[in-house]
């Protein structure tokens, strides 16, 4: 079984740049995986909810721990999520396309994260769904 599809049976997940405006992935993404069912949270420091619940500013502040976190920040934001995931023992990190660049996938990996890059969480939902 491939990362891609161990990650995708995971059933409690945190999107990382979760937003409430509906042009952007933050927020496609998000309503992607709430509505298949998953257990979903966002994080985003600026928003107080997305499509009706509650909107987390860090990983740290989540009520559980999610098996799994996709990544949909800028690099420069995405190092530092790398660091917060290793801290509070978060082991699976999904960087989406253009937050997947060459220093966060390193930082991912130097922290012992098992991490899936240049993959889109919702062209593989879809995938696994057809």
């Amino acid at each position: 079984m491939s990362n891609i599809d161990t990650m995708l049976n995971l059933k409690t997940w945190a999107v990382v740049g979760a937003t409430d405006n509906k042009e952007k992935f933050g927020y496609k993404i998000f309503k992607v995986m709430l509505e298949a069912g998953i257990e979903v949270y966002p994080i985003n420091t600026g928003v107080a909810e997305i499509l009706g619940q509650k909107c987390y500013p860090t990983l740290k502040d989540l009520p559980i721990k999610p098996e799994a976190v996709d990544i949909v920040v800028p690099p420069k934001v995405g190092e530092k999520i790398m660091h917060e995931c290793a801290e509070i023992g978060i082991n699976n990190v999904w960087l989406q396309p253009g937050a997947d660049a060459p220093q966060v996938i390193q930082a991912a990996e130097e922290l012992g994260l098992n991490v899936v890059h240049h993959a889109c969480v919702m062209v593989e939902m879809r995938k696994k769904e057809a």
